[in-house]
């Protein structure tokens, strides 16, 4: 009697299609939760009250102050900031703070807590007050359109998903980790552009006029320093940011005009 032979047609998979398929399954799963993932936390932002987001900021915002430097520079920023949130209507209102770390990152984010952190490296590119509100009234945007906090719900979505599939959730137990998720979250270009437009708006309201909307972004996209490339790297490119604000411009029909120098303190080494 003839033993039965594995059929030719139809061989045990190897080694390394079987690392496929579990690579693949895992892929899969990921993918899945992670879209799970996504969609609850795009709903919940929206439900989340101040109170809440306070208690979430307070946190960082600890993290954060740990590093700055209180003084001229901050209070100055701060004078900025309120001058463009009297232009806001009452809805969108959210008394923000601007936070100040001396730092040469190039680089400046929205957090919860209704906190705008900023950096040095960031104030040494800026050449005039008016890109530096265009800047600010960015990160305003950003508010408005709760993307700081779809923010962090997607970057930590990431060590959520390693923690479902490995059992390791000792990155999510920390508040570094959860400031440097902030501090490096990336924001799509919808969200970019709508933040921008919110920003360009503010910046007319607070001038009159669209000057200096798009200094900043025409300087970074010829910048090739390790800041401005860093900066890049988290952001849509600044050649395309200036060419979707001067569409803008022209559809809106904004003037543009001579620019108002940066407030001195503002300067630093400069």
């Amino acid at each position: 009697m003839l033993l039965d032979r594995p059929s030719r047609r139809n061989p045990p998979p190897s080694g390394r299609q079987l690392l496929i398929l579990i690579g693949g399954f895992v892929a899969l799963v990921s993918l899945v939760i992670w879209g799970i993932i996504s969609l609850f936390t795009y709903l919940l932002v929206w439900l989340i009250p101040p109170k809440l987001e306070a208690q979430l900021g307070s946190v960082l915002i600890k993290e954060f102050e740990a590093k700055a430097e209180a003084g001229s520079i901050q209070n100055k920023l701060n004078e900025l900031q309120d001058r463009l949130e009297v232009k806001q209507s009452a809805k969108e209102r959210r008394d923000l703070k601007v936070i100040y770390l001396p730092s040469e990152t190039v680089n400046a984010f929205a957090i919860p807590g209704d906190r705008i952190i900023i950096f040095r490296g960031l104030l040494d590119k800026v050449t005039s007050e008016n890109e530096l509100m265009m800047i600010l009234g960015h990160e305003m945007g950003h508010f408005v359109n709760r993307d700081h906090l779809r923010g962090i719900a997607r970057s930590l979505s990431f060590q959520i998903i390693l923690s479902l599939l490995f059992g390791d959730s000792s990155g999510l137990q920390s508040v570094g980790s959860l400031a440097a998720a902030v501090s490096q979250s990336r924001f799509s270009q919808n969200q970019e552009l709508a933040a921008d437009r919110v920003g360009l708006d503010l910046l007319v309201k607070t001038y009159g006029h669209g000057g200096g909307a798009t200094d900043f972004f025409e300087r970074l996209a010829q910048d090739r320093s390790a800041g401005a490339l860093a900066f890049v790297s988290t952001h849509p490119h600044p050649a395309d940011r200036v060419k979707q604000l001067r569409q803008i411009i022209k559809e809106r029909g904004y003037r543009i005009e001579p620019v108002v120098p940066l407030p001195p303190v503002l300067k630093g080494g400069k």
